[in-house]
């Protein structure tokens, strides 16, 4: 079996313990500068996963993460912050980590090897064959995560593999799509929370976003089904109704409380000079896409 470039000692950073506090940090951030560039090559491929989500949110499915040590705290970190943000529902993307959620605070050893235990944590989750469950390991390695996939592909879910080391086998035999984002050995070697997990936090934000952009999360760049969770959530939507429709602001507020302080009906309302149902009516035909359901 090959060597994995994450541990390989890199020799940029050599006499890292020899240099000036200023110049660690410049040494991490120059590697830090090429997993950019390492992602973008990889768009086409993270493409078919976002164009797969899409597909199963619209039937009803789910996207789920399944990664141990830092790669599972990326996932559920993402999957936690898809509610807030985009105003999805409780559960639409999720973040499974080997060990449960005591080990987001907490590391404990030994529990990314034991493959059954991620087969039986999608089988907890329910998994179907309208979820995409993207497992995550910089390794390519880790046990819980392919049983986890092997499990889910048993369930028939689509499935993929997100790792930062290049697969000694075949492709098609661990995942439906696989993502492989070589970013060479990291500053300190080994340590794969540094360039490995920048990796894998850009792609998890891509997927996650450029999924909901696909199913009318956003007008434009704006996150208009933002969730009114809090009182900046709620400022933040008075502002987007104004910002969309040039309404002042104690018009945006009264139309937000006429829809639940949901963003995009209340721009309809006030653009189209229309009622809720009308509002609702025309979303749902154009797919909860505002910008279709102005025109």
């Amino acid at each position: 079996m090959q060597q994995l470039t994450t541990e390989r000692r890199n020799p940029a950073t050599r006499d890292i313990d020899l240099a000036s506090t200023q110049e660690v940090l410049a040494a991490i951030h120059d590697q830090d500068r090429t997993v950019a560039d390492a992602v973008r090559a990889q768009i086409p491929n993270l493409a078919i996963i976002v164009d797969r989500v899409v597909a199963a949110f619209r039937q009803g499915g789910r996207l789920l993460y399944v990664g141990a040590g830092t790669s599972g705290r990326l996932g559920v970190l993402d999957a936690a912050e898809c509610p807030p943000t985009f105003g999805t529902p409780s559960g639409m993307v999720t973040g499974l980590i080997a060990g449960g959620y005591e080990t987001l605070v907490r590391s404990k050893e030994g529990v990314e090897d034991v493959a059954s235990a991620g087969a039986t944590a999608v089988d907890d989750a329910s998994v179907g064959p309208h979820d995409v469950v993207v497992g995550i390991s910089a390794s390519r390695r880790t046990p819980y995560v392919r049983g986890a996939l092997a499990r889910a592909r048993e369930r028939e879910a689509w499935t993929a593999f997100l790792v930062c080391n290049e697969l000694d086998e075949d492709h098609a035999a661990v995942a439906d799509q696989v993502v492989e984002v070589v970013v060479g050995p990291e500053a300190i070697a080994g340590s794969t929370r540094m360039k490995s997990g920048l990796a894998q936090k850009m792609m998890l934000t891509m997927i996650s976003t450029a999924a909901m952009v696909g199913i009318g999360k956003t007008y434009e760049n704006l996150m208009v089904d933002v969730a009114p969770t809090s009182q900046k959530l709620m400022e933040r939507a008075k502002g987007l109704v104004m910002a969309l429709t040039g309404c002042e602001y104690e018009d945006a507020s009264r139309m937000l409380d006429q829809t639940d302080y949901a963003v995009k009906p209340a721009v309809l309302m006030l653009k189209l000079g229309i009622d809720r149902a009308q509002a609702d009516a025309r979303l749902e035909r154009a797919e909860g896409r505002l910008r279709k359901a102005l025109s």
